[in-house]
């Protein structure tokens, strides 16, 4: 680079997970669909990732979102989601970071109590209603893409633990969950290191037994996040989950690598897939609010709101509503000479990054 890049953000939470609105990175993607955005991202800007991500501008914990122009009409922009463990087409806790930040800044004017916001992803179009009041967001609800379940109780064979019985489901990235009590844990946040490493030990050995494409997105495939959750509903039983996000290369011959972190909010996406895998056991019905706790306490209210297919698998439609808070606004900049400009990783608090 000859000249030194300068890139506007909006900083974000939503219930917890921390989210880095990117506003003028949009130039750099390119694309006429999301899809081919979400393509060219994967194939080209990953050095991107690793500078807004890794440090010393990001840390283990932060996902970030470009937002790019819309490519259908009617829609405010297009989000590309950038994760520790690469580029994803959707996230629910991001998108209310997103809505957040877009309707408090005025990238999107608010208009009423409720705001409509239209938004472009990888695996289609969602919708978003911002809850306003006074240029305050006080919530967002997510109309999410539909969700499927591919398997229930799929015995994974995983290093460790034996046969733990997952659930594959797609609620806009592909998840595979876990009763937590099958991996000998609770959702304690001070057993994160080891609720980290179990969900590790899943997504490691679901790569390479589980094989999975979107029947309509053949670039969405391979099982990308691991929930480990409390389990079938009961009455009096708080639903309460952590989801497990990979910061580098899980490697089979290196124990070191078996690590990840903790997703602070209850996960959008991943509440979308939990509800998917309910219904399909007859534990939640359409129109019933599911209460959904994260692993500091916080939560997601969602539900469905009726069914539809995708390809030749049945499928749910759900609603995600949590809340963000805009925690201030940033530019960051590199430096032709900046020595890092791909970040730095560095195993105090990182996973081996793998060859």
């Amino acid at each position: 680079m000859s000249a030194q890049l300068a890139l506007d953000a909006i900083e974000v939470h939503a219930e917890g997970e921390p989210g880095r609105i990117l506003t003028s990175a949009a130039g750099l993607v390119q694309g006429g669909t999301m899809t081919e955005r979400l393509r060219y991202c994967r194939e080209n800007l990953d050095w991107l990732r690793r500078l807004m991500l890794h440090e010393p501008r990001g840390y283990p914990g932060l996902c970030a979102v470009i937002l790019t122009a819309p490519v259908n009409p009617g829609s405010d922009f297009g989000i590309v989601v950038l994760e520790q463990g690469g580029f994803t087409p959707m996230s629910g806790s991001n998108t209310i970071c997103a809505v957040t930040a877009a309707v408090e800044t005025g990238i999107v004017p608010a208009e009423g109590p409720e705001t409509t916001v239209t938004i472009d992803t990888a695996v289609g179009t969602v919708q978003a209603v911002a809850h306003v009041s006074e240029g305050k967001v006080l919530s967002v609800t997510v109309v999410n893409v539909p969700a499927f379940v591919v398997e229930l109780d799929f015995p994974l064979e995983v290093p460790e633990l034996g046969t733990v019985p997952v659930d594959i489901v797609f609620g806009g990235q592909f998840f595979a969950q876990a009763r937590v009590a099958d991996v000998g844990l609770e959702l304690d946040p001070d057993k994160g290191r080891e609720l980290a490493r179990a969900g590790a030990l899943i997504k490691m050995a679901a790569l390479e037994q589980v094989n999975v494409v979107h029947p309509l997105t053949p670039e969405v495939s391979g099982v990308s996040l691991i929930m480990l959750h409390t389990g079938d509903r009961e009455a009096g039983k708080q639903d309460r989950n952590t989801v497990v996000l990979s910061n580098g290369k899980l490697l089979p011959h290196d124990p070191s690598t078996w690590t990840g972190a903790l997703d602070r909010s209850p996960c959008g996406t991943g509440t979308s897939a939990r509800m998917a895998a309910l219904h399909a056991r007859g534990q939640l019905g359409i129109g019933e609010d599911f209460l959904h706790q994260s692993i500091i306490g916080s939560r997601f209210v969602g539900r469905l709101t009726g069914t539809t297919t995708v390809g030749e698998r049945p499928a749910v439609l759900p609603t995600i509503t949590g809340r963000g808070w805009v925690t201030g606004r940033s530019q960051w900049l590199l430096d032709p000479s900046d020595p890092f400009p791909d970040g730095y990783t560095l195993g105090d608090i990182w996973a081996p990054q793998g060859p």
